[in-house]
């Protein structure tokens, strides 16, 4: 989840793909939090090591766009 302004999904789905590069970005959802203000983005792909989804995590929890990661 982050803050609702241009290109943060984009940025999601780029990270998502280096770690798991079967993911199908048509499959990601999105959605816009009550006041707007903000949007989540699920990505849910098929995890093949526990490293690959810690790698995930420290990537995205690092980027400034980002403010949750789930």
């Amino acid at each position: 989840m982050g803050l609702r302004v241009e290109g943060f999904a984009q940025v999601v789905v780029e990270v998502v793909q280096r770690h798991a590069p079967d993911f199908d970005v048509a499959t990601a959802e999105m959605r816009p939090s009550a006041k707007g203000n903000y949007l989540s983005v699920t990505c849910t792909f098929r995890a093949v090591s526990q490293e690959q989804v810690d790698a995930l995590y420290r990537e995205l929890t690092s980027h400034p766009m980002v403010k949750v990661v789930l």
